[in-house]
């Protein structure tokens, strides 16, 4: 995924639902033409109809516009990035907008995410899993930025895509390394196996195994 540090300017709109019953900075916030770019930390700037640009601290709950320094209201820029987090035109603190490395929709991902995954494709360690293949149950150890066509299964010398039992997946999906749940009871030291991530599923049953066990899968 190649993804750019750098906002990038959007298309001034407004929001306005029927804003009768609001104060006027909150009218103001719907209806303005304004531009929300996120800068990561918590931090958007706001691109006003006025034409100045303010930086709202979500975090912080400030904005660098007179009347909230000055005033020390909750201004209009502070309540429109609000409603452009509550309606996802704009990523949450602790978010960024990407593009799933497994599926490729776009998404809000975790900052830190990497590979970054949507909230359907996303596998985090301790995580049971099904093979769809062979019906067993394992415990993800880790998503790997790697694809199929890239890993070797030692054991056999062969990509990971091209090992028999892979055929029909994906050559590109994403390797996720996951441990049988069988040898993680049996085993202080369980061996890892490399899949690709469409051969293997969330299971409803996940909470019957033991969080114990599960956080003994090896990093």
């Amino acid at each position: 995924m190649t993804e750019s540090r750098t906002p990038t300017p959007s298309r001034k709109t407004a929001l306005a639902p029927d804003v009768c019953q609001l104060d006027e900075r909150a009218a103001r916030a719907w209806t303005e033409r304004m531009a929300v770019r996120p800068l990561g930390d918590g931090r958007y700037a706001v691109d006003s109809q006025s034409g100045a640009t303010y930086v709202v601290d979500v975090p912080d709950h400030s904005c660098t516009c007179p009347d909230n320094q000055i005033r020390g209201e909750r201004c209009k820029h502070l309540r429109r990035v609000g409603i452009e987090i509550t309606t996802r035109r704009v990523p949450a603190p602790g978010k960024r907008a990407a593009t799933c490395a497994a599926c490729g929709v776009d998404a809000f991902v975790p900052e830190d995410d990497e590979p970054p995954l949507c909230d359907a494709c996303r596998l985090e360690p301790g995580d049971v899993v099904r093979d769809r293949e062979a019906g067993d149950r394992l415990v993800v150890a880790s998503v790997t930025p790697d694809r199929a066509d890239e890993v070797v299964v030692e054991a056999v010398g062969e990509m990971v895509a091209d090992y028999a039992t892979n055929d029909g997946y994906p050559r590109d999906d994403l390797v996720v390394e996951a441990v049988y749940l069988g040898d993680l009871a049996r085993s202080e030291s369980p061996r890892r196996y490399s899949f690709p991530r469409s051969r293997l599923e969330r299971v409803d049953d996940a909470e019957v195994v033991g969080r114990t066990l599960r956080e003994r899968v090896p990093a």
